[in-house]
């Protein structure tokens, strides 16, 4: 035994640093609500203490944690409080968190049944679960990735697979050179993630057929072009703007009967699904083929928690199919089969504990509550003299001030005022902000505050 695995073996036994790390966590935790939202120049500058070169020799493990808690703690974002509002970014519940600390203890490779069994156990549990939740077809399959990105790739490369084998054409044996025309249709206010997907899968930008959208980023539905079995339809459920779902029962109908491919979009928003509130919005959504959604949104789960539900179980495993030697299938779920990577962190055991922990219920009061508290923040901004610009339907609130360069300036003042943060982006050719409402930890005086911010911005933002 040499000497680095004899100290290895001491510092699993007194566990010391986890005991460390624990008490970090736990002053992180206390301080997180109330600690600036985005770090200060002051703590920024800290973080060239990192810049050194790589290390010769070992360093002490207590040493490397206190620095990493005291220099690295102050430059977190603090999304984890309640009055983060940017890119869409969820919180974590308790319990998730904690679920997600004694899976990393764990350590499982989600892979295969022979590395986990209890990871392929949970998987098999949350694929039925959101089966119901989403009153999906029964036999919708579910691969758990790392976010909307990948599940929005696996579900367009399942759609590929099956449209060209309408054509007559097997991709895995003839690949895409000399391949029939796929027409791949997307609205104008189609997420970017969808776009990176269609170049990766070998799609050039000219074989997407763009639909004009309505002034809330829905797909017109008049504007929808011919249909056949060479489509593959890409809907959203929750523009990333404004929060608005496209019309599922219509446009899915149409292509069913076409027998194009839809693939739903639902990054935040598919939770709708759960509360009758948004019944309206979520209609005909189960009719699609293909869905992709996070569970580090909108119902809160750690980081690194996306899926992919594919109700064609042959088309994504044939997408994303793996061979190999050394590879020991069982009877037992598999969870490679349905995802682009092999070895996989064990996701699926968080998104088990968010739900088993709300129950559909929950899960419901939860989204309930976002809608209630973005509508509560378009209210008293539109009260201070702010422009709301969008119908809030679910998270979303974009907003303007009198001019364009007032709403630039605005944001930035917030940005740095450490009281709250949410982005910027751009709504019908125009800079705008916006803000998202997706932790569990928000309150109402927490909305209230940042409110208050967005009015010291806009004041300070006027006399400059």
């Amino acid at each position: 035994m040499n000497k680095l695995q004899v100290e290895l073996l001491k510092q699993q036994k007194t566990k010391a640093l986890l005991k460390q790390a624990q008490q970090a966590a736990f002053d992180y935790v206390d301080k997180v609500s109330e600690q600036r939202v985005f770090p200060s120049s002051e703590n920024l500058r800290k973080l060239t203490i990192f810049d050194e070169p790589l290390p010769e020799i070992s360093s002490d493990p207590a040493l490397l944690l206190e620095l990493l808690n005291t220099v690295g703690s102050v430059n977190t974002v603090a999304q984890t409080g309640g009055r983060y509002f940017g890119f869409v970014n969820g919180n974590a519940l308790p319990v998730t968190l904690a679920t997600k600390w004694l899976a990393d203890v764990w350590d499982q490779n989600a892979a295969l049944y022979v590395m986990s069994p209890i990871a392929s156990k949970l998987e098999s549990i949350c694929q039925s679960w959101l089966n119901q939740l989403f009153d999906l077809p029964e036999q919708t399959v579910a691969g758990f990735v790392s976010g909307t990105s990948i599940a929005t790739l696996a579900g367009l490369a399942a759609a590929r697979f099956r449209q060209l084998q309408k054509l007559g054409w097997d991709v895995n044996q003839q690949g895409l050179f000399g391949a029939p025309k796929i027409r791949l249709i997307l609205g104008k206010q189609t997420h970017g993630t969808v776009a990176k997907a269609i170049s990766l899968l070998g799609f050039g930008q000219a074989s997407i057929e763009w639909v004009d959208c309505d002034k809330q980023g829905r797909m017109i539905v008049e504007k929808l072009p011919h249909l056949d079995p060479s489509c593959i339809l890409v809907l959203q459920a929750g523009n990333v703007n404004s929060g608005a779902f496209d019309d599922f029962s219509q446009i899915c109908q149409l292509a069913n009967k076409a027998q194009a491919w839809v693939h739903i979009d639902g990054a935040f928003g598919l939770w709708a699904k759960a509360s009758k509130v948004f019944a309206s919005q979520t209609k005909g959504m189960e009719l699609g083929d293909s869905w992709s959604v996070d569970a580090h949104k909108t119902l809160n789960t750690p980081y690194d928690c996306g899926v992919v539900l594919c109700k064609d179980a042959e088309a994504l495993t044939s997408a994303l199919h793996q061979q190999g030697s050394y590879i020991q299938f069982s009877e037992q779920r598999d969870g490679l089969l349905y995802t682009p990577e092999m070895s996989k962190r064990a996701r699926a055991i968080e998104l088990w504990a968010a739900i088993k922990y709300l129950g559909h219920s929950g899960i419901a009061e939860l989204v309930e509550q976002l809608h209630s508290h973005a509508q509560k923040f378009a209210t008293l901004l539109t009260e201070n003299g702010f422009t709301v610009l969008n119908d809030v339907v679910f998270n979303q609130v974009i907003i303007s001030c009198d001019t364009e360069q007032l709403t630039q300036k605005t944001l930035t003042l917030v940005q740095q005022s450490g009281e709250c943060w949410c982005g910027g982006s751009v709504w019908q050719e125009k800079s705008v902000i916006r803000i998202s409402l997706c932790s569990w930890a928000t309150t109402e005086q927490d909305i209230r505050r940042s409110v208050d911010a967005f009015i010291e911005a806009r004041n300070q933002a006027v006399k400059t």
